[in-house]
């Protein structure tokens, strides 16, 4: 009988075998470093475009290589240095005029130079690639977009749920506002101080949809893309260091770091969504509850209100609460109404009704939420479906569950409006 040489089980690696890399391993390298290679890259290359085609071509190779290779030991260096080299190359391949071949050599050389220190530029070339996405010549929606595609790395069809619009008709918007860009010369760069405060509130704007994008994702397998909220926080602390007199930048900050400090509690160990009323508080982080309420306070002496210093203050009243029938619902409503003020869209005044159900009822609250425009928004007919629940309309909630689950979500949240579905229609 043969012996075998070791006694390691036959199939087994061996001990030193580098652990097996997936396309999911792949998958989530590209959503954490997407956004640090692409503004990497623009400076190198001075062009959105390029830099694009060159990270993706870069994340292609290692859908091929790392599965056989293994992971690299610095994962984002080798996404970058790679996305580089592929640029270079193709410069070459395409070069019929000594001007591109004379730009790939600069570009060998800038790599070169580069290399060494790649990790420290990564902070200022972020922020250049924001503000540049943020130019008033773009549109608003536009600029959204452009940074959830650069920056976060969403596909196409997520910024498109995101917006609720059809796939084709984002497509052709991103691609209007990167020809904007390059047509336009806008430049790649942090303003100049004096320009900083006409360009701010598009550029909150663009941060605090890059928090809400993560905090509760359009679409995927998880509540939360953790990448993009540590992004966008990272982002609303630079720019309140570059902006200290700026009360909004600050509230900004502060109402992100508040519902960050409950980001472990928002699911069950299984994996399953909690809501806010459900969550064990102790699980809140506590540290970022006492800076996100410091911030609030600090807003608050200023005397200069707006919109997300008053959605800071909301979620200052319910990390104050130590549970949640502790919470000051009248002070909750009381701020929603200075919100409505100065933000009146539909989306606040549906949280406004929820808000009005804690301490009218939700008969009024249903009443406010039926007048609202809403109805491609999934959010919209889930808070109608909990209101009719609690009222025992059952047929009337199951139908606004339906309507929930037919415009999508992540699967954690479509996951909990079926079963209060099933709740439904088992009683």
């Amino acid at each position: 009988m043969t012996v075998p040489s070791t006694d390691r089980p036959a199939g087994h690696p061996p001990p030193d075998a580098p652990p097996a890399v997936t396309a999911e391993d792949v998958g989530r390298v590209f959503r954490s470093e997407y956004g640090r290679a692409v503004a990497i890259l623009t400076r190198t290359l001075g062009s959105i475009d390029a830099a694009e085609d060159a990270v993706q071509e870069a994340f292609a190779a290692a859908l091929r290589t790392w599965p056989q290779s293994g992971m690299p030991p610095s994962p984002p260096g080798w996404v970058i240095t790679t996305a580089r080299n592929s640029a270079i190359d193709r410069l070459r391949r395409e070069a019929t005029r000594e001007e591109r071949q004379a730009e790939a050599v600069l570009l060998d050389a800038q790599r070169q130079r580069e290399e060494p220190t790649e990790e420290g530029a990564v902070r200022d070339d972020r922020l250049r690639l924001l503000f540049t996405c943020c130019h008033p010549a773009l549109s608003s929606a536009a600029r959204v977009a452009l940074t959830l595609r650069l920056l976060g790395g969403l596909t196409t069809a997520e910024i498109a749920r995101a917006f609720l619009v059809p796939e084709p008709t984002m497509a052709q918007r991103l691609v209007r506002a990167k020809a904007k860009i390059r047509d336009a010369g806008i430049p790649y760069r942090v303003p100049r101080e004096a320009d900083l405060p006409d360009r701010l509130r598009a550029v909150l704007a663009v941060v605090y949809l890059v928090y809400n994008e993560g905090w509760s994702a359009s679409s995927g397998a998880e509540l939360v893309r953790e990448g993009l909220c540590a992004e966008a926080i990272r982002l609303g602390r630079l720019l309140a260091e570059l902006m200290p007199d700026e009360p909004e930048a600050v509230g900004l900050l502060a109402m992100m770091l508040l519902l960050e400090s409950r980001r472990a509690a928002r699911t069950s160990p299984g994996g399953d969504l909690v809501l806010l009323a459900e969550q064990d508080r102790g699980r809140w982080d506590a540290a970022l509850v006492a800076e996100g309420q410091q911030l609030v306070r600090q807003c608050l002496r200023r005397g200069r209100p707006g919109p997300y210093q008053v959605q800071a203050a909301i979620n200052a009243v319910h990390s104050d609460a130590a549970t949640a029938a502790d919470t000051d619902w009248q002070q909750v409503l009381a701020l929603y109404d200075q919100l409505l003020t100065l933000s009146p869209t539909p989306v606040v005044a549906l949280h406004r009704a929820v808000a009005v159900a804690e301490v009218e009822g939700p008969a009024p609250a249903l009443e406010l939420v039926d007048h609202l425009d809403l109805a491609g928004y999934h959010v919209f007919h889930a808070v109608r479906a909990d209101l009719l629940r609690r009222l025992g309309h059952r047929q009337e909630a199951a139908a606004a569950y339906e309507a929930a689950l037919a415009l999508g979500g992540n699967a954690r949240e479509r996951a909990f409006l079926e079963r209060r579905r099933a709740g439904i229609s088992a009683t």
